[in-house]
């Protein structure tokens, strides 16, 4: 049992949806966001970064979209009123991350930083699909 897991079910007012896809969801948008960053700052290290500006810009805005929805999932309790609020978010999430491992994928060749950062966006893609299935 991770600690993502081990709060969500020891809190007095746990949301009553998939706790399993809940936690899966918080803890891929934190893995992507760190993995958004280091590739940002990776890419600026390059020898070629002007090259690399769009994806810098890619990562950056991932990383604080994917931060933020973590943050609000991880507080998602008694919030039955807020559904179509957070159901955005966690769409405009899976939208950030695919358009960011589309972009980390086309440098994957020439950078691992890139291949990496883009497979962390692709699992917190997914993520938020499975979440966004089981949202009333």
């Amino acid at each position: 049992m991770t600690h993502i897991t081990s709060m969500l079910t020891t809190h007095p007012d746990a949301p009553e949806i998939d706790q399993e896809k809940l936690a899966a969801c918080i803890a891929a948008c934190f893995e992507c966001a760190q993995a958004c960053t280091a590739c940002a700052d990776a890419c600026l290290a390059e020898e070629h970064v002007g090259h690399l500006r769009s994806c810098i810009r890619t990562n950056a805005d991932c990383a604080d979209v994917c931060g933020t929805t973590g943050r609000v999932l991880s507080r998602l309790t008694g919030q039955s009123d807020q559904v179509d609020t957070i159901r955005a978010l966690v769409e405009a999430c899976r939208a950030s991350c695919a358009s960011c491992a589309e972009e980390c994928g086309s440098h994957a060749e020439m950078h691992e930083h890139c291949r990496i950062c883009a497979e962390a966006c692709r699992r917190c893609e997914q993520a938020c699909a499975d979440l966004l299935s089981v949202l009333a």
